[in-house]
């Protein structure tokens, strides 16, 4: 088989395996409502934490619901695997995946999180999720949570110790 036709399927196995871990994640992290609410900062949001487009009064299917879900992750995962240059675990991939999915592309690329990552320190770059559980200046333990739950995925949830990396 020729080398661009094996990149494009092991592309494809490792998205592919980054959605299987990060849909439910998302999905309990974010809850979801059919009908458009003000989020804690006053953004218009629908389903599963879905902003685009997004006005109040706005109602969605369960199906149109994760097809947006489907949509936000694959550009989430995109935006991870733009900037980041660290081999990353399918768990560290989903964690973050989850991260930018709640904090925006320009967020992550600007943060110490991913500094810290493409410079190979795994354990600073965990704890920097932490930071982020602020919104409209205020702690919301709900992010705080999250980010908790986001730093556990990236360590892998299993035996391993919280230094090693890929």
């Amino acid at each position: 088989m020729p080398m661009p036709q094996i990149n494009k399927r092991l592309s494809a196995a490792v998205l592919a395996a980054t959605l299987a871990l990060a849909a439910p994640f998302v999905m309990r992290q974010e809850g979801k409502r059919n009908d458009a609410y003000s989020d804690a900062v006053s953004i218009p949001t629908i389903c599963y934490g879905h902003t685009a487009g997004v006005h109040l009064g706005q109602t969605k299917t369960d199906a149109e619901c994760e097809v947006l879900l489907k949509g936000d992750l694959a550009q989430a995962v995109q935006a991870v695997d733009d900037y980041t240059y660290a081999p990353l675990t399918p768990y560290q991939r989903a964690a973050l995946t989850s991260f930018v999915f709640n904090v925006g592309t320009e967020n992550y690329r600007r943060s110490r999180l991913l500094k810290l990552l493409n410079e190979g320190q795994y354990h600073l770059a965990a704890n920097e999720f932490l930071r982020w559980d602020h919104a409209g200046g205020k702690v919301l333990p709900g992010l705080s949570k999250r980010r908790a739950a986001e730093r556990a995925l990236f360590l892998g949830w299993n035996n391993r110790t919280d230094t090693e990396h890929p």
